[in-house]
């Protein structure tokens, strides 16, 4: 168990501090810390992989999630790693251009207010920002949790330590073991949206810059995405398919077989793509999915992030809800016990989570097609662009992603 960032004040204060846990170090977790600290609590995070996780494929930061990072002092840094994507172009079965077009128009976005950054330097950001007030606990995770005593909750780590919080947060991700913990097996919470992808780096051998370019088929598409003039690309590989593959979620080697299989007589650039696949040591493979929960928290346990509530890549909102939710669940902490501050933050944040968890409609992506009719139909939005869907707008006449104005709460110290 390797620990850094340790807490400088902890035995500074004469009213014993809030001890509490965090598990996972990826977005959720770290900015609650920030957050968390902030409002005067002793956090520790703790994260199974051995460091964080540099690089990963590029994210959005829009909306209300954007008062969140310049709340915290690390809008500046983002906006130096912002991803200047200038052109979108889709492709058909035969790799002619059905449409070149601003990406903004397709995505939703609003051009020189949202972010796009590769995922790394956001949780580098975030990590920056608490390392120095915060317990990090790498290469460890939560073996056991009991809160059957009433005054805490008892943690026995993988790692062999025993600890006793007084609350814990799981920001472990879609695939939570802590909402395991509370609430029982990952299919209960599951919802497919008929969708599986595939996402690794390749070498750049296509001279692209600034732009990512899509090639679909009915059921199936391949992206290539170039961040910016490096020698490499983000490549994905999406397809549809009835029922989750649950059997290759934990197996990269029968994810590879199944992605072969799938795309084996595309065109295109697909043939290189699986060359690559076959070779990437970042290859990340799951289900296009939400997680949908009637509670979010257990006695003195809740979850945040895509633990509680992704809303898949579709919607492109699955960073934003991490940050916004983070911030609302340690803001309605701050002044109250965790039975009160647990009821205020669903109160107050699951609107604007349903909302937009509900951009993705019944699960048919517009960009996905997976009819022939489907295609040609998406085909001709693109080459409209006035007949492309808007983003969702909140009741009150807004885009979903911004449907939230933040509250202010309690004085941080």
């Amino acid at each position: 168990m390797t620990r850094t960032g340790l807490l400088r004040d902890r035995g500074a204060r004469a009213t014993p501090r809030r001890e509490v846990l965090i598990s996972g170090a990826g977005i959720a977790g770290p900015a609650l810390a920030f957050w968390l600290n902030r409002y005067g609590f002793a956090v520790t995070v703790v994260e199974k992989a051995g460091s964080l996780r540099g690089g990963g494929y590029p994210i959005d930061v829009r909306g209300t999630a954007l008062e969140v990072v310049r709340r915290m002092g690390i809008l500046p840094q983002l906006r130096d790693a912002h991803i200047d994507l200038r052109r979108l172009t889709f492709l058909d079965g035969d790799g002619e251009q059905v449409a070149s077009v601003n990406p903004h128009t397709v995505t939703g976005g609003v051009a020189g207010q949202d972010l796009e950054v590769r995922r790394g330097d956001l949780t580098d950001a975030l990590h920056t920002a608490v390392r120095d007030d915060v317990e990090f606990l790498f290469n460890d995770s939560i073996d056991t949790l009991d809160q059957s005593s009433g005054h805490g909750v008892d943690i026995t780590f993988r790692g062999g330590g025993r600890r006793t919080f007084d609350m814990v947060f799981g920001a472990d991700g879609v695939h939570s073991h802590t909402r395991e913990f509370l609430f029982g097996p990952e299919e209960r919470f599951h919802r497919y949206l008929g969708y599986c992808f595939a996402g690794f780096t390749m070498r750049n051998t296509f001279g692209l810059s600034h732009e990512l370019m899509m090639w679909n088929t009915p059921g199936r598409a391949a992206a290539l995405y170039a961040v910016g003039d490096n020698d490499d690309v983000h490549a994905f590989l999406n397809f549809a398919r009835p029922e989750p593959p649950f059997d290759a979620f934990r197996n990269p080697e029968a994810q590879r077989d199944l992605v072969a299989a799938v795309f084996a007589d595309a065109g295109w650039e697909v043939p290189g793509m699986l060359a690559a696949l076959r070779d990437a040591d970042d290859l990340f493979f799951d289900g296009v999915s939400q997680i949908r929960m009637p509670r979010w928290s257990c006695g003195r346990v809740a979850l945040v992030g895509d633990a509680a509530y992704a809303p898949s890549f579709l919607t492109g909102q699955g960073s934003s809800l991490a940050l916004v939710g983070a911030y609302m669940l340690a803001g309605s902490l701050a002044d109250r016990d965790h039975a009160a501050g647990l009821a205020a933050y669903e109160h107050s944040t699951r609107e604007f989570v349903t909302l937009n968890q509900e951009q993705v409609g019944e699960g048919d992506a517009t960009l996905f097609p997976t009819t022939d009719r489907a295609l040609e139909q998406r085909n001709d939005m693109l080459r409209h662009l006035s007949a492309m869907p808007s983003a969702v707008p909140s009741p009150a006449g807004r885009p979903a992603h911004s449907a939230l104005t933040l509250p202010d709460f309690m004085p941080m110290r």
